[in-house]
């Protein structure tokens, strides 16, 4: 097999997350789609060099991983543009939701969409991720509400890639809000959730995860639980959208069950941080949903760092609380709002954020054995990528060893 060198290289490793495990004069040597030695250009052995027969120079530009984007909601019909300027006259995430409009006016208009429109509508949302540099990306149903719309959600997340250089995670999210057909019926939903919907999307091979949202505008502690055990008998993983406006307890829960992540965080009490750190399971930060809603209580930060927590950043991209589609953006607004350094923000977005998805054997940093999938970026510092804002210097993005167009 031929061998494809990348050469003059800055390139950022991340292989451990404390540092960025920088190479100034580096070479990645490429070998059936996946990285088969990293190193000092000087150092690169001629056994390597005599199997190359492509050689690209990356004139001292800047090499990362591929970005992980690992919480989106990006499949979805309408927009919530009205509800952005009723925040800002005044009315609260809840109060929208809990008259009516939020999540529900996008589960309206989601299942009056057809699957084609949805990956139409979509895929704006996802060519502005993958024109920042991202390789991977983490898609959520929840917007369907219902078996056919849950599916056709999942079935247009994956079909929105096929045509695109980009892999896809999939997430079962039904348990995202109660339908207005059940309401003050939410445990039978949950029955229908578990018994009817989560054993659907498991047998078309569509779920690669389940989520729910734990929230007093959302579900229980019981009903998540629940919603867990379900996954459980289907060997998914789990995820939890987990003290966002209050605490519930949902992010100890979830962690003591194993989560690959507990997402958002902010009202997350310090006792919980510890049971976090003993599970494994990743923080996922989201600071545009923080920024949008105006929100003033922080994650714990320094209790996340002390115990060692891994710490990832996502877009939360979706059309309420965090119409966000830049993963640089999302990088900044961590460092701005919640005081990351660019090494965690970098880190929160390559080598944390596989662990989230539970991807970290395959992606996430660069080293022998791992994807081919890296960015070129048209700068000298890491710290360039979280501090400028509406600036993309990514000039390159290579998907298993294949450069792709931007």
């Amino acid at each position: 097999m031929s061998v494809t060198l990348l050469t003059n290289a800055n390139i950022v490793c991340l292989q451990d997350h404390r540092s960025y495990g920088q190479i100034q004069n580096g070479a990645v040597a490429i070998k059936d789609n996946h990285i088969e030695w990293v190193g000092d250009q000087h150092d690169l052995p001629s056994k390597i060099m005599a199997k190359a027969n492509d050689t690209f120079d990356c004139q001292q530009k800047l090499l990362t991983p591929g970005l992980i984007d690992c919480h989106t909601h990006l499949v979805y019909a309408g927009n919530r543009a009205g509800e952005f300027e009723q925040r800002l006259q005044g009315k609260s995430y809840a109060e929208i939701s809990q008259s009516g409009g939020g999540i529900m006016n996008t589960v309206r208009a989601t299942r009056d969409a057809t699957e084609e429109s949805l990956v139409q509508a979509s895929m704006p949302r996802l060519r502005s991720l993958l024109r920042e540099g991202v390789t991977t990306v983490e898609i959520k149903s929840g917007y369907g509400l219902n078996t056919e719309s849950e599916l056709k959600m999942l079935r247009a997340a994956r079909n929105l890639t096929d045509d695109l250089a980009v892999h896809t995670q999939t997430t079962f999210l039904a348990a995202h809000a109660l339908p207005p057909e059940f309401a003050g019926k939410a445990d039978t939903y949950i029955d229908l959730v578990c018994e009817e919907m989560l054993p659907a999307a498991v047998e078309a091979g569509l779920a690669d995860a389940v989520d729910a949202f734990c929230e007093t505008i959302g579900f229980t502690l019981k009903q998540v639980e629940r919603v867990f055990d379900a996954a459980d008998k289907w060997n998914l993983p789990i995820k939890c959208h987990a003290e966002q406006l209050s605490d519930m307890g949902a992010a100890a829960m979830s962690a003591e069950r194993g989560a690959l992540s507990v997402d958002h965080l902010e009202y997350l009490s310090e006792s919980s941080v510890s049971t976090i750190a003993q599970g494994g399971s990743v923080a996922v930060l989201l600071p545009g949903a923080f920024y949008v809603l105006g929100e003033t209580q922080l994650p714990p930060m320094d209790a996340l760092r002390a115990a060692e927590v891994p710490i990832a950043i996502a877009t939360d991209a979706n059309p309420g609380s965090s119409p966000l589609f830049s993963p640089l953006t999302a990088m900044n607004l961590g460092c701005i709002l919640f005081g990351l350094t660019p090494l965690e923000a970098l880190a929160g977005t390559t080598i944390q954020a596989a662990r989230a998805l539970g991807l970290q054997s395959r992606v996430g940093s660069i080293e022998p054995g791992k994807q081919a999938d890296l960015v070129l970026w048209n700068c000298q510092h890491p710290a360039e990528l979280s501090y400028q804002i509406g600036l993309n210097p990514c000039e390159r993005v290579m998907q298993a060893g294949h450069w792709r167009s931007l």
